[in-house]
Formats: structure tokens, C-alpha cells, sequence
């Protein structure tokens, strides 16, 4: 009952995450805040099926290092963006 609940709250939080990302947002840090969410939701996930099925946590730590490289990239963007437009609103810029 218990792996049930956890394995329904990290599909919630996947959920959310995916909500929050889709929905209109005009500030760039809050999408990239949804997608950690959704990487962070997305680890959890692999944790607890990694240990239910008794396997090496090697690819959690693959998985770890590439999440934070995605989200050093997103940082920079989001600095190189208010560097040149001043803010990080999305309608500041063309998205062509």
C-alpha cells in the first residue's frame, strides 16, 4: 500500500510539473523552475523502481548529472537574457 502512494504522488507531481510547464507564463524562471519539477518527479521515479527491482544506482547518478547540467544551461540562458532584454519576460523578446 505504501509503494501505491508513493508511486501515485510522484505522478502527481509529474502532473503538476507538466501542467505548470504548458499553462502561459510570462517569466522564464517559472518554466524553468517546472521543468526541474518535472526532472526532480522524474528521479524519484527511478529511485523507487530502481530499489523495488534491486538494481545498481549508477544510472541515477548519470541521470543526476545530466538534470544538473540541463539546469546550469537554463541558468545561463536566463542570465545571457536578462543581461541583453533586462527582464525575462517572454514578451520581450522575438521567438520567430
Amino acid at each position: 500500500m505504501m509503494m501505491l502512494n508513493m508511486w501515485l504522488i510522484i505522478i502527481m507531481m509529474f502532473i503538476v510539473g507538466n501542467l505548470i510547464f504548458i499553462s502561459k507564463h510570462k517569466h522564464l524562471l517559472i518554466v524553468l523552475l517546472s521543468l526541474e519539477f518535472i526532472v526532480l518527479s522524474i528521479f524519484f521515479l527511478m529511485l523507487i523502481y530502481l530499489n523495488y527491482i534491486e538494481y545498481d544506482m549508477y544510472m541515477l547518478m548519470i541521470f543526476l548529472l545530466f538534470s544538473v547540467c540541463e539546469g546550469a544551461l537554463g541558468l545561463s540562458i536566463l542570465v545571457s537574457m536578462i543581461r541583453t532584454h533586462g527582464n525575462d519576460y517572454f514578451q520581450s523578446f522575438n521567438m520567430l
